[in-house]
């Protein structure tokens, strides 16, 4: 759930007062070369409004780009976590965003001068430091958190990350490293953070990136991290650390923490549950907040179930021509404006296609799930004010994809947004879900023509 209840009532699923945002109470500016292009770049941390979140700006390119820090725009990379819109990117965020969520930040604005933040000593205490001497402000709005709902297993090559379920108003990690045959290096070490009461600058801001000696050498003859050696950050053989020393006994898993914990922040907010890494690293943290993102959305889309009703059948029908049995939009839940709406086809066994449409398992069939989607883009189209007085004619479908089978007693939640409107035409994008599952997608097109009116 998102943003949970205040209450005082003592006892069984009391919650404490719902805490609130923070920002920096001051500028701060960390400067050098980053870890793995090794350009020099200077990142200034500036205080953001309340409900900003935390958002990247590239000033080095011009006109200068805005990227928030949310997973939808992580750019796969390896052994880092990058974040691009179109042909800009920014490299390398997990320690910074590992900062943040360490020290509960909710609202930044990050101008970087460069195409990757500066990596000091591979750890997130060059961010850490300066932010506590700086301080932190309250705001004057709730923080979001989201409590995992349902358990969520990512897995890959025997990795393995699990989010799950806890009645307690904290994100605990356990992680287990284990690097099998090479364990003679890097043993085997397991370690737990919990949020609520977690030291972060004291138990994770000092860990280190690491990698083996092999790594660091494929890395460098890649032309990566040329301008690191191994007294810069961690770089272990057989007998540890080569001209270094560990900052803590299970310094490598205690960085893995920092990552995961950056990694996380991407969702958009803070996550309660208890999350469970085996040998896991930043491509299992990009599909579990993935996943998490996917519950957080038809969290919202419940809620609105249960609160919304902006349109209901007769308002429908007087926006509409479309009748029993092709009106297919029982009810409208959420309308922003002409910008954005999620209504709901209630399934049930009686729906007239059922009984010829593989009725020995019933099926609802995909091109009655497109029309559905359709005629909620139609009615969201409806609300824009040049349209006024026309009606939304599909015109043509592209992108469709049918992911997840509509039976009987399923409710069919419709989302609709607008990508571009015109006063004789509007493209919309359509999802229609299933829980958390996408039943179909597809982008529509429609033509706007005059209503005939009797």
């Amino acid at each position: 759930m998102l943003d949970a209840p205040e209450t005082d009532e003592p006892g069984i699923g009391a919650t404490t007062k719902q805490p609130m945002q923070h920002t920096l109470a001051g500028e701060v500016t960390v400067s050098g070369r980053g870890l793995l292009l090794g350009e020099e770049a200077t990142a200034t941390i500036l205080p953001a409004a309340p409900n900003h979140g935390i958002v990247f700006e590239r000033i080095d390119v011009a006109p200068p780009v805005q990227i928030p820090a949310l997973v939808q725009y992580i750019a796969r990379r390896a052994r880092r976590t990058t974040l691009a819109l179109e042909n800009t990117s920014i490299e390398t965020v997990e320690h910074c965003m590992s900062a943040f969520a360490g020290l509960g930040v909710d609202n930044a604005l990050i101008r970087l001068d460069g195409p990757e933040l500066p990596c000091g000593d591979g750890s997130p205490a060059q961010f850490v430091d300066p932010i506590i001497e700086v301080g932190l402000i309250e705001q004057d709005s709730p923080r979001r958190v989201f409590r995992i709902t349902e358990p969520i297993v990512v897995e890959a090559g025997g990795a393995m990350l699990t989010a799950l379920p806890t009645r307690e108003d904290e994100l605990r990690v356990i992680f287990d490293l284990d690097y099998g045959h090479n364990s003679h290096r890097i043993k085997r070490q397991i370690q737990t953070y919990a949020s609520s009461n977690g030291d972060y600058r004291n138990e994770l801001a000092r860990a280190r990136t690491y990698s083996l000696k092999e790594e660091a050498q494929a890395l460098w003859d890649r032309g990566m991290c040329r301008h690191l050696s191994p007294r810069d950050v961690l770089v272990i053989d057989d007998d540890g650390p080569i001209d270094n020393q560990y900052r803590y006994d299970d310094e490598p898993v205690r960085h893995k923490i920092v990552d995961l914990l950056g990694d996380l922040y991407l969702v958009g907010c803070e996550v309660h549950g208890q999350v469970v890494a085996y040998k896991s690293g930043h491509e299992l943290n990009r599909q579990l907040c993935i996943k998490i993102v996917e519950q957080m959305e038809a969290a919202h889309r419940q809620e609105i179930l249960l609160h919304g009703r902006k349109l209901d059948v007769r308002a429908i029908q007087r926006l509409m021509p479309h009748r029993y049995p092709m009106l297919l939009v029982d009810r409208v839940v959420e309308m922003d404006g002409d910008r954005k709406a999620i209504g709901v086809k209630n399934v049930t066994i009686n729906e007239p296609f059922f009984s010829g449409h593989y009725p020995g398992t019933p099926i609802m069939p995909g091109v009655l799930i497109v029309e559905a989607m359709a005629q909620l883009g139609g009615l969201l189209m409806s609300q824009k004010l040049e349209h006024t007085g026309k009606i939304a004619v599909l015109l043509s479908l592209d992108k469709v994809k049918l992911r997840h089978p509509v039976t009987p007693g399923d409710q069919l939640i419709l989302e609709a947004v607008a990508v571009r409107a015109k006063p004789r035409s509007a493209t919309v994008k359509c999802q229609a879900f299933v829980g958390t599952k996408v039943a179909a997608q597809a982008m529509i097109k429609f033509m706007m023509v005059d209503a005939e009116h009797d």
